[in-house]
Order: C-alpha cells, then structure tokens, then sequence
C-alpha cells in the first residue's frame, strides 16, 4: 500500500467514526422524541411503541460507546450496519402494527436511508447494499404479515422510498467522490508543505551559517530589503518563492507567510505563463532581463508590474533576484491620456465637418423648403421632397451626435415640459416612422417641469424613438409614458443606486425583437452597434446616456428577447415656472422693408437667405466674402437694418468682421450664424445681437431677423 493509500484510509477512518457518532445520537434523539407522534398518531400503540423506541435508543447508545473504542474502517461500518438493521426492523415492526402498507411510518425508514448514506461515507457497493437490506426489511414483512388491499397508497409508499433509495444513492456517489478528491488534494498539499518547509530549512541554513562572520552586512541588507521603494523577491531557480520584502507583499496584497514557497508562476495571468516560462529560461541563461506583466493580487485584481531580473549565484546555488516596480498608476494615466487623445482627435474631426456640413444642409433643407411654397406641386414630387428632406436631417442629426460626443455642443439649460417636447418629436418623427409602428402617447396630467437643455431632451427622445423603431422591422407599438415619481418612498421596480427625490420618469417601450443580457451591458458604450455597417453610428444610445446624466438623470433598460425593450429615464422634477416666450408667429408681415446686409462664404446658404428674405419684402444685399463685405458695407452702412453674417469664413472669420462693424456703426444690429453650436452661447463676446444655429428653416430664421430688428435702441449696443 502507497502512502498516499495509507493516509486515505486513515483519514476515511476518522470521517468515520466521527459521522457514525453523528448519525448515532441523531438516531437516539429522533427514536425518542418522536414518541410524542405516537400518542397522537396511535393512542392505543403509544405504549408498545415507548418499548421498541426506549429499547432501540439503549443498543444504540451502547453501539455510540463501542464506536468511540476503536477506529477502524471495517469495525466502524459493522457498528453502522448493525444500527441499520436494528433501526429498519424497529421501525417495520411500527409500521405492522399502525396499517401495514397504508402506514405513514415508512417515512422513517427514508429518514433512515438519508442518514446512512448521506452522512456515512459508504463506498458504492456497501451503499447499495445497505439501502437493499433497508428496503428488504420494510417490503418482505409487508408481502408475507400484510394483505394488499389499497394498492395505490401502497405503490406510491414504494414509489417514494425507492425515489428516496435513488437520490440518498445519488447524494452518496457524488459526495464520496468530493471526499475523496478533498483527502487527495489535502494529502498533496501536506506533501508540498513539506517541500516549501524543506525549501525554508535550506533557506534558515544558508543563513545560520553566515550569521556570525556578516551580521553587519546582513542588518544593513535586511534594513535595505525591507525599506526598499520597490518589490524584492528571490527565488530558487524553479521560480520557488524563497524571500519577498514587505513591498512586494503590499503590492501583491498577501503577507509574507503566504508568498513563501509559492512558485511565482502562480501570480501571472494565464496567458502569460508559456511567456514567463520563456523568461525563465533566459534569465537562467544568466541574461539580465527588464519587461512588463500582470499578477493576480489576493483580491483577484491585476497589478502592473516592471520587472528586473537576474541570475545569481550563492554558495553554489542558483537563486532569482527580482526586483518589482507598481507602474498601474502609470499605465492608467498612459491609458487615459490615450483616450483623451483619441477623443480630441474625434472631437477635432467632428468640429471640422459639422460647418461644412451643416452649410450644404442649409441650402438643401432651405431650397426643399421653397421648393414646396411652389403652387400645383405633384404627389410624386412632394414624396420626393419629403426624402430629400427625411435624409438632410438624418444627417443633421448625425452631425448633432458628433459634436454632442466630442462635447462641442453649448447647453441652455430652462425649466419647461416634457409632454410638449415629447408631441413636438413624435409629430417631427412621423414622416420617418413606418406606417406599420404605432406610437402611442400616455402623458401623465399636471405633472412638474423638468430642467434641461430642450434640443439635448429633443434628441435623447427621437434616439429612443428611433432605436425602438428599427428594433421591429416587421411593425409593432412603440408607447411612451410619462408620470411623477417620488423615489423616497421605495418601489421595487425603482433601481436601487437612484437617489430619493422627486423625479420626472419617462419610458419608452416597445414589442420589438429585444435584447440578450450581454448586448444591454454595452448599449450604452460609444460606436457599440448592433445594426448592420452603414445603418448605425453607435453614438445614439451613447448620447442619451451621456445627455441623461449630464442632467443629473438616470437611465436604465430592461429587454427581453421577442419581447421588446424599456427604456426609463428619471430626470429631476423642478419647482420652476417655464419662461414666457413670445411664441413664433403664425404669419410673417409681407410688408417688410428694412434693407438686409447678408455675409457667407457658402453659396447654398446664402441663396436661401436672400429668397427667403426677399420673399417676405425685405431689401436684401448679398455678399459671399468677408473682404468684398468690408468695401460694401462703407457704401451701404447708413442704409443697412441688419448684418446676418456667417462665423466661420475663409480670409477673415465673422469676429474680425463683428469688429469692423461694430467700429464704422457702433448700433448695427448684428445676426451670427455658424453650423458650430459652441458660438451660442458666446454672442456676447463676438459682439453680436443674436446666434442662429445651421442648419435652420425659413421660420426660424425669419423670427430670429424680426425679433433683432424689433430690438429697442438701448438693447442693440454690444459692450
């Protein structure tokens, strides 16, 4: 017989006899405080049966002394069997006496079957065979003492004893196999033990002989071992922990007890171990090595490490000095400068189109626009208007999102409400939304404001809508609600990391194909799609979260695969008033005549304003270059209501030429418009009156024009 066979056996031995005690009072305890039954159960028995249980109850605490004399396997399972048997055949002789095969008794005979095999650690065959011999005593007294005569209670007796027999078995086979897996683990462990005592043993040798001639040597290295800013460990050449400073166990998060003796190769990540073998191998070759890596920490966290190490000898004896630097810090700000840069880059991209682009949506949308004043238009050219038009600000939107990521967008932010923002975006939503998806509104009455930027909420809104749009294909119902909720009070569909307060909940849902878990954890990660290259940006649910809580809102999402998706946002509820607007006027006076000064460089853009300007009387001058507008405007100053210029031009931006207005006619009243939004809210320190954001339609641009000529005197100057 092995060792390890040895250790098994006598480790077996212990289990039990420890767990036969166990079963043994726990079988004295039920024998006898589950007489009380009786006299409920069977008056009439209660005596008899006082005598079986008080009788079993005595041999098993004899059989209780008996196993504490001796351990031994076959001596503990002959005490066990004969416990069996004695409780089998005292509880079937209950069960004669109290209905036979009707009895309810035969329930202790599986309380007997559970405690045996699932607390005594049988072997296979000897389960088997205990659970026979248990079966055998309740079933062949039963056949030969008792008449059959209620053959379904008695076949589902069987049916769950026998079901009972199979699961005990089961539990056994699987829990003896865990055993014995655990004694052979801890039989291995003992074994290294052994070799990490005996490896310590060499280490406490080395040093014992070397105490009295380098005691001074030695305090001053162990002085600068332990106060060292970096990680030291030294290691036998199978990468043995033989020694570590208090450094390397503060980065690794274990003591120093725990470190020694284990192989460093425990502490690399495991794709890098075929590489750490390499290294090994090198640095036993007597090569200096300096790299990077991974370790596991205590708590399962990675630390970053800059390694040197090198081969030494030492009496003879081939030892690793390594020494370990914490560089996680390091590589976190290397990886958020990474990220700032490539968000910069994103950002500087994003600006750079957005004027470009937003100028050539000016013309487009602004020509669709006149185009569709023209009378006697045919139906196929409306629908065709309307494409080109659906497409322009899908782009615009597309434009909007970019700028949003790379945070270029000004924000104003007022106190106004939801359900209006919501009817406006559904009626602007409806010339893109299938005919097949219904939109259903259920806006909750009188319910607070919310403060937030309007075209941030007007976006999150149609993303949402958008997105449950292309979730249903093939048509379904996309239903938006809105309601008061007061998180203070806690409900169970309210997630937990809101904070109490008063809030503004809108959900978006819809009966679409849903979403798996892993898709929901990534939604909201920026270019993260599911749609197919081409028909999604990966920004939209990225800008809705960032809107979100840049409002201090929050946002979450339940799906269900063909189910559908809910999106719930929680924004704030405000005690504010809305502002007082003047509302835009249904009709703008044809009688207009003030002469208008217009500056851009994009001739789409500029064509638009002059016949949008024109057609409503006005006077209108037109210039493409800032430098032909210098000459112009010292002709025409006296004569000029309004300068509408572009900010970005080429030559000479719209803040050089605000300056040269402002100097020739200090009270000229001055019209920004850029397709940059970040001017909008900086028209006071480019001296202007009013920002007009491209792209933009002829209302807006024609209530912008009414409301700065309408400007009294003393508003038009700019400090």
């Amino acid at each position: 017989m092995t060792e390890k066979s040895k250790y098994l056996d006598e480790q077996i031995s212990k289990i039990l006899q420890f767990w036969i005690g166990i079963v043994l009072l726990l079988a004295i305890s039920l024998f006898l405080l589950l007489g009380i039954m009786d006299y409920f159960v069977t008056p009439e028995n209660f005596e008899k049966f006082g005598i079986y249980r008080v009788s079993i109850s005595s041999v098993l605490a004899f059989l209780y002394y008996l196993n504490r004399l001796k351990k031994n396997r076959n001596y503990q399972y002959i005490i066990i069997t004969i416990m069996v048997i004695l409780s089998a055949v005292t509880i079937e002789l209950m069960i004669l006496q109290l209905g036979g095969h009707r009895s309810n008794y035969y329930a202790g005979l599986n309380l007997l079957i559970i405690a045996a095999l699932g607390l005594i650690p049988y072997s296979l065959p000897l389960s088997i065979s205990v659970a026979s011999v248990i079966y055998a005593i309740y079933i062949i007294p039963i056949l030969i003492f008792d008449k059959i005569t209620d053959i379904p209670v008695f076949v589902s007796n069987n049916a769950f004893m026998v079901s009972t027999f199979i699961i005990a078995l089961t539990w056994r086979i699987l829990t003896q196999k865990t055993m014995l897996n655990e004694l052979s683990l801890q039989y291995d462990i003992e074994q290294e033990k052994k070799k990490l005592k005996h490896y310590s043993d060499e280490l406490e040798n080395l040093v014992s002989e070397r105490t009295k001639e380098l005691n001074k040597s030695e305090l001053m290295l162990i002085s600068l071992f332990e106060n060292a800013n970096d990680g030291i460990m030294i290691m036998d050449r199978n990468g043995i922990i033989l020694n570590v400073n208090q450094k390397a166990c503060d980065m690794h998060g274990f003591d120093r007890k725990a470190l020694i003796g284990v192989n460093i190769e425990l502490l690399e990540r495991e794709e890098n171990k075929q590489l750490f073998r390499e290294r090994m191998e090198r640095i036993l070759n007597y090569e200096a090595l300096m790299f990077e890596t991974q370790h596991y920490r205590k708590d399962g966290s990675k630390v970053f490490l800059e390694i040197s190490s090198k081969a030494i000898e030492v009496e003879g004896h081939v030892l690793i000095q390594s020494f370990h630097r914490d560089i996680t810090e390091k590589k976190k700000l290397q990886e958020h400068l990474f990220q700032s840069q490539k968000m910069e880059s994103v950002g500087t991209l994003a600006g750079g189109i957005a004027h470009d682009f937003n100028n050539v949506l000016t013309g487009i949308l602004g020509q669709v626009e006149l185009m569709r004043m023209t009378d006697g238009l045919e139906e196929k050219t409306i629908k065709r208007l309307n494409i080109i038009e659906s497409a322009a600000r899908r782009v615009s939107v597309t434009i909007s999102k970019l700028l949003g990521f790379a945070r270029r967008r000004s924000y104003e932010i007022l106190p106004f409400d939801i359900n209006e923002v919501i009817k406006d975006t559904v009626k602007l939503l409806e010339k893109v939304v299938d005919k097949k998806i219904n939109i259903r509104l259920e806006l909750g009455d009188n319910i607070p404001l919310i403060e937030c930027d309007v075209n941030q909420m007007e976006q999150v809104i149609m993303n949402l809508i958008v997105n449950a749009r292309d979730a249903m294909p093939d048509g379904g119902v996309i239903l938006i609600k809105t309601g008061y909720v007061n998180t203070e009070k806690r409900m169970p569909d309210i997630p937990p990391y809101i904070k109490p307060g008063e809030y503004i909940l809108l959900r978006v849902s819809d009966s679409g194909c849903g979403m798996p878990e892993d898709i929901i954890n990534k939604i909201f990660e920026p270019f993260f799609t599911t749609k197919d290259c081409g028909k999604g940006t990966g920004l939209g649910l990225f800008m809705v979260y960032e809107i979100i809580k840049d409002h201090g809102g929050y946002i979450s999402v339940k799906s269900k695969i063909n189910k559908g998706s809910v999106f719930d946002i929680y924004m704030p509820a405000s005690d504010k008033k809305a502002p007082a607007f003047a509302g835009r006027p249904l009709a703008f006076r044809k009688e207009s005549h003030e002469t208008i000064f217009v500056v851009d460089d994009d001739e789409y853009a500029l064509t638009f304003i002059r016949e949008v300007l024109e057609m409503h009387g006005y006077n209108v001058l037109a210039v493409n270059n800032p430098i032909s507008a210098l000459d112009a405007f010292q002709r025409i100053s006296d004569d000029v209501a309004l300068v509408i210029m572009d900010i970005v031009m080429p030559l000479m931006d719209g803040r050089e030429l605000a300056e040269y207005i402002r100097l020739k006619k200090p009270a000229a009243r001055i019209l920004a418009i850029s397709g940059y939004n970040k001017y909008a809210a900086d028209k006071n320190s480019l001296r202007v009156n009013g920002f007009l954001q491209k792209p933009f339609g002829s209302g807006d641009l024609l209530l912008k024009v009414r409301q700065i000529l309408d400007l009294k005197d003393m508003d038009i100057a700019i400090n």
